[in-house]
C-alpha cells in the first residue's frame, strides 16, 4: 500500500483533522456599531461603571477578543463618521463634514469591493446618510436619526413601520436576514447599527423598569468651570446644567415617575445639576443594557447557526460621548472622553483571547480592515491601515504615532467651534479657528500623561515651546499627507 492511501485509509478511519476556520474558508464579519456610546460605560474598559455590570456582552467580547485602548474618530459627529467608515476617508475627501446636506453614495465604499469579492453585504439600522445605500445585496435602514418606538425603516421598496423598541427591531431583522435570506455557501459581512443610546436616551419599558431606581458615580470633573481652557469650551452649549431639557431629555412631565421624582425633590442650583445628571445616567445607561442584550443574541444566532467559529465580530460605536465630564453631554470636541471611541474584536483562532492594543487607531482604518479580513483589494486612495496585523498581536515598525482631527459644525447644534489637531500618545495639540474665536484661532495643548482629563492647557507655557513646535510640524505633515486643502 501506497504512503498516500496509508494517509487516506487513515483519516477515513479517525477522522481528517480540523483546520482552523481561517485557514479553511474566507471568515464572515459581523460588524456591530451603535451610536454615541461613551468608552466609560464599557466594563472591559474600566472607569466608574466598571462595577455596574453593564455590559456582560460586550465585555464577553473582550475577554474573548481584544479591546483597543486608543481607537479614535476623524470627527466626532454622526453622519460624518459613518462615512468615513464607509470609505476609510476623512471627511474633507468623503465630502461629509457635517450631519447636514447630501453624501455622495456614488463614490468607493468598502461594501462594494467586497460584494465584487464574493461577500454577501447586509445593513440594517441606522446609517444616518440620505439616499439609497449602495453596494449591498439587503439593506434596511432607518431614515435620518429614527425612532426609539416603533421605527419606520426605508428599503429598496419602500418604508414599513414595525411595532417595538428600534435596539429590538434592528436585531430582530439582523437576525431574519441570518437565518432566511443568508446563502450559506457564500461568506457574508453583516452590519447591525442601532440608534441607542442617542439622545434623547428612551429606553425599552422593561430596561427603564429595571434603572427607576439605580444611583450612579459622579465623575470627578461635574462642575468643571474650565479655567485653563479657552473659548470654546466656556461658550460651548452642551452642559446638564444650561442645556439639558427637564421634558424633552429627561421626561419630566412624560413619565409619571420622573415627574413625581422631581417634584419631590425640588432641586436647583447644583441639586438640580445632580438630580438631571443620575436621571440622564438611568435613561443612557439603559439603553446600553439593551444594546448589549441583543448583542448577546445576536452572538447566540451565530452560535445556533454554527458560524460562531468563522465570523469575526467587531464592536464599535460613531465616536465616545460625555457623561458628565466636564459637565457635558454630546460629543464633537477632540478632548479624550468624545475623540476616543469603543472597539472591540472577537476572531477565533487568530486574536489572542484578553488581549489589549494601545495603537493609535482610527475609523479611517475601519474599511481597510475589512477587506483585508476578507482577502479584498484595498484601494490605494483609502487613508487609513488595515489593523489585522494588530489583531493578530504584530504591531508594523512603521505603524503610525500621530493621529488627525478635524471639526467643521459650526455655526451648529451645541456651539462648539471648529477645530482641528494632531495626538500622539501623549500630547495633544489643537488649534479652534473661525471669526467666533477671538484673534481668528486659539490653540490648546494638553499631556495626556500629567493632565488625563484635560483640565489645563499648557499651550503657554514655555517650557513646552519645543513640544509645540514639534506638534505643530507634525500637524503641518499630517495635512499634507491628507490632502486637506485649509
Amino acid at each position: 500500500m501506497t504512503k498516500l492511501w496509508k494517509t487516506i485509509l487513515f483519516l477515513m478511519l479517525v477522522g481528517a483533522p480540523r483546520i482552523p476556520a481561517e485557514v479553511s474558508e474566507r471568515p464572515n464579519i459581523l460588524w456591530i456599531f451603535s451610536d454615541d456610546h461613551a468608552v466609560q460605560a464599557i466594563g472591559a474598559y474600566g472607569g466608574r461603571f466598571e462595577n455596574e455590570h453593564l455590559t456582560p456582552n460586550l465585555d464577553r467580547i473582550a475577554g474573548e477578543g481584544m479591546v483597543f485602548d486608543r481607537a479614535c474618530v476623524a470627527n466626532s459627529i454622526c453622519a460624518p463618521s459613518r462615512a468615513t467608515l464607509l470609505t476609510g476617508k476623512h471627511s474633507h475627501l468623503n465630502g461629509k463634514r457635517t450631519n447636514r446636506g447630501p453624501f455622495d453614495h456614488d463614490q468607493p465604499q468598502f461594501q462594494k469591493i467586497l460584494r465584487r469579492s464574493g461577500y454577501q453585504t447586509a445593513m440594517v439600522g441606522k446609517i444616518h446618510l440620505p439616499g439609497a445605500m449602495q453596494g449591498f445585496d439587503y439593506w434596511e435602514v432607518l431614515p435620518g436619526q429614527g425612532r426609539y418606538n416603533d421605527p419606520v425603516f426605508i428599503t429598496e421598496d419602500g418604508k414599513t413601520t414595525y411595532k417595538g423598541h428600534s435596539t429590538d427591531i434592528i436585531t430582530d431583522r439582523a437576525l431574519r436576514w441570518l437565518e432566511e435570506a443568508r446563502k450559506p455557501e457564500e461568506p457574508f459581512m453583516l452590519m447591525v447599527h442601532f440608534k441607542a443610546p442617542h439622545r434623547t436616551w428612551i429606553p425599552a419599558e422593561r430596561f427603564r423598569r429595571q434603572f427607576r431606581g439605580r444611583t450612579f458615580p459622579e465623575p470627578p470633573t461635574l462642575f468643571d468651570d474650565y479655567r485653563g481652557r479657552g473659548t470654546a469650551a466656556h461658550e460651548q452649549d452642551m452642559s446638564i446644567r444650561e442645556t439639558m431639557r427637564l421634558k424633552q431629555d429627561l421626561k419630566v412631565g412624560l413619565w409619571p415617575e420622573r415627574t413625581e421624582g422631581y417634584e419631590e425633590a425640588s432641586p436647583a442650583g447644583d441639586d438640580l445639576v445632580r438630580w438631571k445628571y443620575q436621571a440622564y445616567m438611568r435613561d443612557y445607561l439603559a439603553c446600553i443594557a439593551g444594546v448589549d442584550e441583543n448583542i448577546g443574541r445576536l452572538l447566540a444566532g451565530l452560535e445556533e447557526h454554527g458560524l460562531d467559529e468563522n465570523t469575526v465580530v467587531m464592536y464599535s460605536s460613531d465616536q465616545g460621548f460625555y457623561l458628565g465630564e466636564h459637565g457635558w453631554f454630546d460629543k464633537r470636541f477632540m478632548y479624550e472622553e468624545s475623540f476616543r471611541t469603543p472597539l472591540l474584536a472577537r476572531w477565533p483562532g487568530v486574536i489572542r483571547p484578553g488581549s489589549r492594543n494601545d495603537d493609535l487607531v482610527q475609523n479611517i482604518d475601519f474599511a481597510e480592515t475589512f477587506l483585508e479580513i476578507a482577502g479584498a483589494p484595498v484601494p490605494d486612495d483609502m487613508q487609513g491601515r488595515s489593523l489585522v496585523p494588530l489583531l493578530k498581536g504584530r504591531t508594523p515598525a512603521d505603524w503610525r504615532d500621530s493621529l488627525y482631527y478635524h471639526y467643521y459644525e459650526y455655526p451648529g447644534v451645541h456651539a462648539v467651534r471648529r477645530h482641528e489637531g494632531v495626538a500622539t500618545e501623549r500630547y495633544k495639540l489643537i488649534r479652534f479657528y473661525g471669526k467666533d474665536v477671538p484673534g481668528g484661532e486659539e490653540w490648546e495643548l494638553y499631556d495626556l500623561k500629567n493632565d488625563p482629563q484635560e483640565m489645563n492647557s499648557v499651550y503657554g507655557n514655555p517650557e513646552m515651546a519645543g513640544v509645540v513646535r514639534g506638534l505643530k510640524t507634525e500637524l503641518r505633515a499630517l495635512k499634507d499627507r491628507y490632502e486637506v486643502s485649509k
